[in-house]
């Protein structure tokens, strides 16, 4: 099923025609009643006009706890930017040949997108994409703000899709980008229609994509666990020398962190690094042994539960209260961040390193903004999961479109080339051999004993 929004804030190709005489003359093109669930969002975008359009015909829309309710009624004022939007429309398009993209300066016109997610409310991968899609959306509003304007186009793909049937539809050849799929087995078909008709592929999410180390039209996110397993011990040991290594076992047996921890132990040993090993069940006089006196510690455990965590910060604080001189430093996982509300104290206390591939501050005046233009667009809150998938959606497509907008197909997602700081999710992408791009942004969020949240980019 294919999706076409018109939607909120954007120069698009538009459905409609509306005869500008009129519009010179007449202050609205129609009245409204509103309907049960209806938004301002929502008829914003089904009638191609902005919010602020919206609003500007309806001032009472601006005044403190305005609420939109079903019954009421509302005027649809015309477009303000009806000529633009269908000059973007007409724009002559340069022909390319066969299996080449189309060599016009995108800055000139509307950038087509599409998205090829599960957008649906039948389960929690298509609650998540429907999310990450808003996000898409949110982004392409605040890029009108800088003139830049899109023509999007949305397609449901679910996990038993064939998404062969879905690029048969003539608008998808026509996209510039094309942000999907979600699923690995649909790769393949969408890398082969990219190469032939010259489209950017950004793959948002964590999924195996061989296609992307020889296709130059794909733009991976998400690194695999042993490329972004490599590149954080890179990081922890530029960043760590001179530090004493202590390694805790946590006993669990689910843990999947041991491919990092061996993997960095390997590398320590080349280097002539000397660390320790302890355990969560040792004594304390053992426990302690493990440490040194005479150099800073970081420490690592070989899990990410939380669990363990709480009884690592136990094991810590009867130390550190023993041995007041210790220097005691705490690498962790991405998924410490969802236990932040908990173990704040602890964080900064042992002044603890998180890597991850995305950090949202929930104190950010930017995160703060987000989140407050969600909510009043979709009268709903963002889910509360890690990555936030709204934001993430944001920033990619923030990235990607203005990269576009700058730069047409010679775009490559190169470090500083867009001048886009993220709210959540850092990006700069590098060559796969002769083939496409993969993300190699990584970062530590740093939790400082004066009590700040640090965020170091690599």
């Amino acid at each position: 099923m294919k999706l076409r929004f018109c939607h909120f804030a954007l120069l698009i190709a538009v459905a409609f025609a509306v005869d500008t005489a009129t519009a010179q003359t007449t202050k609205w093109k129609e009245m409204h009643k509103v309907k049960r669930k209806e938004t301002i969002f929502g008829i914003a975008r089904d009638n191609g006009i902005t919010i602020d359009e919206l609003m500007d015909a309806n001032p009472e829309m601006r005044q403190p706890g305005y609420e939109l309710k079903k019954g009421d009624f509302i005027f649809i004022p015309y477009p303000k930017d009806t000529a633009t939007a269908n000059a973007a429309v007409q724009a002559p398009v340069v022909e390319a040949a066969p299996g080449k993209r189309k060599s016009e300066d995108m800055s000139r016109r509307a950038i087509k997108v599409g998205v090829m997610l599960p957008l649906h409310n039948i389960n929690g991968d298509g609650r998540r994409m429907a999310e990450y899609y808003r996000g898409v959306l949110m982004a392409c509003d605040s890029l009108r703000q800088d003139g830049i304007s899109t023509d999007i186009h949305a397609w449901n793909v679910p996990e038993e899709a064939d998404i062969r049937k879905t690029l048969k539809d003539k608008d998808a050849a026509e996209c510039d980008l094309i942000i999907g799929p979600l699923y690995s087995k649909q790769v393949r078909a969408l890398s082969d229609f990219a190469a032939e008709h010259g489209i950017k592929v950004l793959i948002p999410f964590s999924i195996n994509a061989p296609e992307v180390e020889t296709n130059p039209c794909l733009f991976q996110v998400y690194q695999n666990d042993a490329d972004y397993n490599d590149a954080v011990i890179g990081r922890f040991l530029e960043k760590f020398a001179g530090y004493h290594a202590v390694f805790i076992d946590c006993n669990d047996t689910t843990s999947k962190k041991g491919n990092f921890t061996f993997g960095l132990r390997r590398r320590m040993e080349t280097m002539g690094r000397n660390y320790s090993i302890t355990n969560l069940k040792s004594s304390e006089g053992n426990f302690a042994k493990a440490f040194s006196s005479s150099m800073p510690n970081v420490v690592i455990l070989n899990t990410g539960r939380s669990p363990e965590l709480n009884i690592a910060f136990a094991k810590l604080n009867n130390l550190s209260m023993n041995n007041p001189d210790l220097s005691v430093t705490l690498f962790g996982y991405t998924e410490w961040m969802m236990y932040t509300k908990y173990n704040l104290d602890n964080y900064y206390k042992y002044n603890v390193y998180i890597p991850a591939a995305f950090y949202t501050n929930p104190l950010s005046s930017k995160t703060a903004r987000i989140e407050q233009k969600y909510r009043w667009n979709f009268h709903e809150d963002m889910l509360q999961a890690l990555p936030r998938f709204a934001i993430t959606g944001f920033d990619h497509a923030y990235y990607f479109i203005k990269g576009l907008h700058l730069y047409g197909g010679r775009f490559a997602g190169a470090r500083g080339s867009v001048g886009y700081a993220p709210i959540q999710t850092p990006l700069h992408f590098e060559r796969a051999g002769s083939g496409g791009y993969h993300n190699r942004s990584i970062l530590f969020v740093h939790y400082t004993p004066e009590h700040r949240v640090e965020t170091i980019n690599f």
